[in-house]
């Protein structure tokens, strides 16, 4: 190619001819000419590559000039045949390893649309190309399957090569068949996908997620799947995935469905209902069954409705296909609480509740009603039920059999019902206590009887020993320590055996220890019913030995109240003894009732002094708390029977040795100068008030102080009512600067008093108690 070198050219000439094969010259000079005609800078590079026809430098801007050059000009400008030559050119220089050489000529092979000749570039470039570089080309080959003019069979077999360079691109490829309509392949490749053990997405998508796309391929276009083991590869996903068994089932029977094999789909659909194992999985195939029965239904309807053919002589005429449609639709909705019902039991065939349920949907049809119990009580580990006792189900089916006349098929239920392998000796109970009363609804006592003699009965040391080789305590060992039957045996014995049968029963009862506090009360009002008092009272004292408080409280106190009326005239040194007893068991809460009912029984019965006595010794015995509530009854019973002057010694007492509280001995002092001033002994009853006052904080207190106040105002003069108030002002900072000890009074002189309350054993004195008050 002829140029025209220009003067600014020389120099650059010069240097490429002095040494032709150093490519800085080439690029200066080219660099140099940038603005120079097209024309010019190709003509220097094709001198430039015959020097140099191995530089990946000089080919790749020599072709990157000519692409751009080309690609402003319509494809069928001859400017695109000299740069597909160029390409070819460059790649029989050895540029084949480059690939990036590759990608810029399947590049412009693709804009121009000669997409066999760009496919068969790229196929040479994955032939030339080390495998480490393919992933430079791919893209390419991708783009090429995506254009519109790309024909299918080429595209797939595009992607079905790149997934097999990269098997991670599976979803794009499944995608692409999708969006092609290749349903077929698409199918297969998700279900290998599936299948694949090592199968890892890129886009984080799990197996469990693809079931879905798989499923609705297999179902919308049967036709075109067809040949594929679609029942197979369901079957076995549904192994593999039982948390998604409901929408695998649906995928399956619609695939029948929409291929016409309507006795298939409802062959699929009764084995998904009769195996879900979930109320989910349940739920969505009972509603795509029933979805597909009124589908059939209403095209049976429109069927009969469209033919205007008159069939009605013709044998061949299916007269009954709309009813047979509905029935089935009927009998579908008819069974679906059975259905529903054993999906909760093969979650948990244990569930006692479930079995009830199962059962009560079967109690029009006997058979089936007694089946299911049958199949309960077969079924159900006593050690797993979860719901409701197992004895229910042993129960119930002997009931079943009982209302029905068949009461020697009730005892068998029963008989075997009592050699069931209870986890509880009360399930076991419950059985012979059914069984006795289902005797006594018929008449027969005596069975009944037997049968609860026989439960209560121990067992042999043999028979414990064995239960304990075989490995463990067996029920049966602990049947006779149950109180349920021991209850029912005592009805028995009530109401159809004898007085002392039923004794004998309280007295086998009180040896097991199982008795309770209210048996041991009907067992001596039994007795007493039939005038046997002693044998009553040593009931009750056999009671009371049994029992502690608080259980034994109900027992001492009927036993004191029937004593008191049997032997309270003629034997008070019993009843006093009882007393006593009854004293020494209490519990302190207990002693304070205990006590007032004994000095009752002395006022009534006895003399006042021991009632006085009881009521003394009461006051000393009971807890500190219960003092003040018997110190006043002991101050209402002596004021009743000896008048006030004993009230005073007893006040004196509650006070100075009583050992009351401050809150109790307050109250003694406000009630002992109440009495007081009735008796007119009006210092008495100041010296009261100002005792009391050392441990009264008047902030806390201050209807005390009123009470003092009201007082002075009714019977004392200016200085009593003046001391008055000095006491309260004393004990009010008393209270604010926190003095230590009780009955400490503190004024800016110091100590006033101290110890006000007097020790036990000291006398009240009124008046000393007043001097003391006043001032040091």
């Amino acid at each position: 190619m002829e140029i025209e070198v220009s003067a600014d050219d020389v120099a650059y000439e010069e240097d490429v001819l002095r040494d032709p094969f150093r490519l800085s010259g080439w690029l200066r000079y080219l660099s140099a000419r940038r603005a120079a005609p097209p024309a010019k800078r190709a003509a220097i590079y094709e001198r430039a590559l015959r020097a140099l026809p191995g530089s990946y430098k000089l080919w790749h801007a020599y072709l990157t000039e000519l692409g751009d050059a080309a690609r402003a000009l319509p494809v069928t400008h001859a400017a695109h045949a000299g740069l597909d030559a160029a390409f070819e050119r460059a790649l029989a220089a050895g540029m084949s390893r480059m690939p990036r050489v590759w990608h810029m000529y399947a590049s412009s092979l693709l804009h121009q649309r000669l997409l066999t000749r760009a496919r068969h570039v790229l196929d040479r470039a994955l032939r030339s190309l080390p495998v480490t570089q393919h992933h430079h080309v791919w893209p390419l080959h991708l783009r090429l399957a995506s254009l519109p003019d790309c024909p299918a069979p080429t595209a797939v077999r595009v992607h079905g090569r790149h997934l097999q360079f990269d098997p991670d691109h599976a979803e794009d490829f499944i995608a692409f068949l999708v969006s092609a309509g290749r349903w077929r392949d698409a199918a297969q490749h998700l279900a290998a996908a599936i299948d694949d053990e090592g199968f890892v997405s890129v886009k984080g998508t799990t197996k469990r997620q693809l079931l879905p796309d798989l499923c609705g391929l297999l179902a919308q276009h049967p036709e075109d799947v067809a040949g594929m083991p679609v029942d197979g590869i369901l079957r076995g996903s549904i192994r593999k995935f039982p948390e998604e068994a409901g929408v695998l089932w649906t995928s399956l029977a619609s695939h029948y469905a929409r291929r016409g094999l309507h006795g298939k789909a409802r062959d699929v659909f009764e084995e998904a209902m009769t195996t879900a194992t979930t109320v989910k999985d349940f739920r969505m195939v009972f509603d795509a069954y029933l979805h597909f029965e009124h589908a059939m239904a209403a095209a049976e309807l429109e069927l009969c409705q469209a033919d205007t053919v008159d069939v009605q002589d013709c044998w061949l005429a299916d007269r009954d296909s709309i009813d047979l449609a509905m029935a089935r639709l009927e009998r579908l909705l008819e069974r679906r609480p059975e259905l529903l019902n054993s999906v909760l039991l093969r979650q948990n065939p244990h569930d006692i509740q479930v079995w009830h349920e199962q059962a009560k949907i079967f109690h029009k049809d006997p058979a089936r009603h007694a089946a299911t119990y049958a199949e309960a009580v077969r079924t159900v580990d006593p050690a797993k039920a979860t719901g409701k006792p197992p004895h229910t189900l042993w129960l119930a089916l002997a009931k079943m059999y009982e209302d029905r006349g068949s009461v020697d098929c009730a005892r068998d239920v029963l008989h075997r019902a009592t050699q069931a392998n209870f986890t509880a000796a009360e399930h076991l109970a419950a059985v012979y206590c059914e069984w006795a009363n289902m005797e006594l609804r018929h008449q027969d006592p005596e069975r009944a009887i037997d049968l609860i003699r026989q439960a209560t009965t121990p067992p042999s040391i043999e028979a414990t020993t064995r239960a304990a080789a075989a490995g463990g305590e067996d029920v049966r060992a602990k049947l006779h320590r149950c109180l349920k039957l021991w209850l029912v045996y005592l009805d028995l014995m009530t109401t159809h055996g004898s007085l002392e049968s039923a004794c004998a029963v309280y007295d086998k009862m009180h040896d097991l220890g199982v008795i309770t506090p209210l048996l041991v009360l009907d067992h001596a009002s039994l007795l007493e019913q039939h005038s046997r008092f002693e044998d009553a009272f040593r009931v009750y004292e056999r009671g009371v030995r049994s029992f502690k408080h608080p259980h034994a409280d109900a027992i001492w106190e009927a036993y004191l109240t029937r004593f008191v009326q049997r032997h309270g005239k003629s034997r008070p040194e019993r009843v006093r003894d009882l007393f006593q007893a009854a004293v020494l068991q209490s519990p302190p809460e207990r002693k304070k009732a205990v006590y007032l009912r004994y000095a009752r029984f002395e006022e009534d019965f006895g003399l006042a002094s021991r009632a006085m006595k009881v009521y003394e010794d009461a006051a000393n015995a009971v807890p500190a708390g219960d003092r003040l509530g018997v110190y006043e009854v002991y101050v209402a019973r002596a004021t009743e029977l000896y008048g006030l002057l004993k009230a005073r010694d007893v006040y004196q007492q509650a006070i100075v040795g009583g050992g009351l509280p401050d809150e109790g001995a307050r109250a003694m002092c406000v009630g002992f100068a109440d009495l007081e001033i009735v008796l007119g002994e009006v210092a008495r009853a100041r010296a009261l008030y100002a005792y009391a006052a050392a441990f009264t904080d008047p902030k806390v207190y201050p209807e005390f102080w009123k009470r003092w106040n009201d007082f002075e105002v009714l019977h004392g003069d200016e200085g009593t009512f003046r001391e008055m108030l000095r006491v309260k002002r004393t004990m009010a900072a008393v209270a604010r600067d926190g003095a230590g000890a009780r009955g400490e009074i503190r004024t800016d002189a110091g100590v006033v008093e101290q110890g006000l309350r007097p020790c036990a054993g000291q006398r009240f004195d009124g008046a000393q108690q007043c001097k003391r008050i006043r001032l040091v």
